[in-house]
């Protein structure tokens, strides 16, 4: 039986980051057209001094830090973190270059809520390296996944994929790059047809309605 999901109007965002804030930036422009149907009402962190969390601030959102290492073991962080970001209602999480994965606390607080995207055609290439590894097997096509998180390492249910050609002379970064273009792109699109149309999830397929 099909699960679906709705957001409130507009959409209510709460964007996790780790590092430069590429994705969540991306996100906040395209919000500032009403149309595009959601806002970010928070972003949150792993860490202090992130340039995503600096964006943040200087648009005027709120922000806030969980530190792993603030805590005796992984299982008291992830209930923190679900406290935090259960704090901003939000009608979907989205992990957009978050370097943690959340734990079972979080994704029962927001069941099918929680989306990642992820630098590969998943399920090929999960994990942190899935450019080099693409790279390795010497593909032609990579590209980035957008899904709904589970407990497992990029497991989840696929919402949407896109694909960019992998050339002869590449290396990781130049893969990257190319990667994040189109990862950005996905990102926007599909956050935002979420927000607006719903989506649904059926054992291993999700997809919007």
């Amino acid at each position: 039986m099909k699960q679906l999901h709705t957001c409130a109007s507009p959409a209510r965002l709460v964007v996790m980051v780790s590092g430069a804030g590429s994705n969540m930036q991306a996100l906040l422009e395209a919000s500032a057209d009403p149309a595009f149907g959601a806002q970010i009402v928070a972003v949150g962190a792993d860490r202090e001094g992130t340039r995503g969390l600096e964006i943040a601030e200087s648009a005027g959102i709120p922000t806030f830090v969980e530190k792993l290492g603030a805590y005796p073991n992984r299982e008291e962080w992830d209930g923190a973190l679900a406290v935090k970001v259960g704090e901003f209602s939000p009608d979907l999480v989205v992990l957009a270059g978050f370097l943690k994965l959340v734990g079972p606390q979080v994704l029962t607080a927001f069941p099918g809520r929680v989306i990642n995207t992820h630098n590969a055609l998943l399920p090929a290439f999960p994990g942190v390296h899935g450019p080099a590894d693409a790279l390795a097997h010497g593909v032609k096509i990579s590209g980035a996944t957008l899904f709904i998180v589970d407990p497992g390492m990029d497991t989840g249910a696929i919402l949407a994929q896109v694909t960019c050609p992998v050339f002869d002379d590449d290396d990781e970064a130049s893969l990257l790059d190319r990667i994040k273009t189109v990862e950005r792109e996905q990102l926007v699109s599909v956050v935002g047809a979420m927000s607006r149309q719903g989506w649904w999830m059926e054992g291993r397929k999700a997809g919007l309605c």
